[in-house]
């Protein structure tokens, strides 16, 4: 479609700048194929950014849409970075695996989605910009000085043969790292092959099958980012083998837990799929309270410097899809890699 003609201005100039140096750090070039994806409930003023900030760079690009998927009939899907967008739609993944860079205004992201491994694999960079609020977006701009800072922590993890985790609560869990892989998202992507998602902040390791193994207890404050609600009442979630197989507490968390994972009648849903920490102190642990439910994905919370991330359901690099999802940030943790801490009672060290 032509890209000669910015469309008309609603949003605010901080939010247009943002959106520039994303691009900017990402080496988007004139010689480039660059595809903005996007599926009919996409945020529309992200997609207007996204595109007034390419031409005011002088960047012709084109617009895939794609037809948003019907729900189904079973658990509500939110905020799981799998994207159902691209199912059945051939044409549109040939034309991204045809493309440069990728710009993935997808409502869900395509993080965990089955396709993003072959668009990866032809050559493609995916920046995924989350389905936030521009505001959300700009407060978290992309920052240079967290890409050593992430580089650092992966590096760590993948030398390293064990973590553990512990909490005033009672959380005891053990992550065996040998060879499981490690990826760390800065906020941007530069490389061919691979992907990032803005806002970026965060280290996340996906263990493989029986690595994951003790007892996570959730407590007020921590964040179900499925729900976008922060806990408050203890949950207590037995792993065995990468597998939640219990989970138990005497208030609405817990019930509202296992309900909607038992939703899904999918074992996979109860499976672990990745672990990490937080690492971007411009994230704020306040702002689910400060924001309406559609107005956030929650991907600040993920980043939220020294938060312990477990999460649950797709984990692509052990060959599990499933729509079943948490993302549970977890205050007040320590992380350990053989027995050297890196997050000190929820202070990156």
């Amino acid at each position: 479609m032509p890209t000669d003609a910015p469309s008309a201005k609603s949003y605010e100039e901080s939010w247009l700048d943002s959106f520039i140096e994303l691009f900017t750090l990402c080496g988007a070039r004139t010689d480039e194929t660059i595809t903005l994806l996007t599926e009919t409930q996409s945020r529309q003023i992200n997609i207007e950014l996204a595109r007034n900030a390419l031409i005011g760079m002088k960047l012709a690009h084109q617009i895939v849409t794609v037809p948003s998927k019907a729900p189904n009939s079973g658990p509500i899907i939110r905020s799981t970075g799998a994207s159902t967008a691209l199912t059945g739609e051939d044409a549109a993944i040939r034309n991204l695996c045809g493309s440069d860079l990728v710009i993935d205004l997808t409502v869900e992201g395509l993080m965990h989605a089955p396709e993003t491994a072959g668009i990866l694999k032809s050559g493609a960079r995916i920046m995924t910009i989350s389905n936030e609020h521009p505001e959300i977006l700009a407060r978290l701009r992309p920052d240079p000085a967290m890409k050593e800072i992430v580089r650092s922590a992966v590096a760590a993890c993948r030398a390293a043969s064990t973590m553990k985790v512990t909490s005033p609560a009672g959380t005891e869990l053990s992550v065996s790292m040998t060879d499981i892989p490690t990826v760390g998202v800065w906020g941007w992507t530069d490389r061919p092959g691979t992907l990032a998602h803005w806002p970026g902040g965060l280290v996340v390791s996906f263990p493989r099958q029986a690595s994951c193994n003790g007892t996570i207890i959730f407590a007020p404050g921590d964040i179900n980012l499925t729900f976008k609600r922060y806990f408050e009442s203890e949950v207590r979630c037995v792993i065995r083998d990468g597998f939640i197989t219990e989970i138990s507490g005497d208030g609405t968390d817990a019930k509202l837990m296992k309900r909607y994972l038992e939703g899904f009648n999918d074992p996979l849903a109860f499976a672990t799929s990745h672990v990490g920490w937080g690492l971007n102190p411009a994230a704020r642990h306040e702002a689910l309270t400060m924001y309406d439910k559609a107005d956030l994905n929650g991907t600040e919370l993920r980043a939220l410097a020294g938060n312990f991330l477990y999460s649950t359901g797709a984990n692509e690099f052990a060959g599990r899809f499933t729509e079943g999802h948490f993302d549970l940030p977890m205050m007040g943790c320590t992380i350990s890699l053989d027995d050297i801490v890196v997050v000190r009672d929820g202070v990156p060290v």
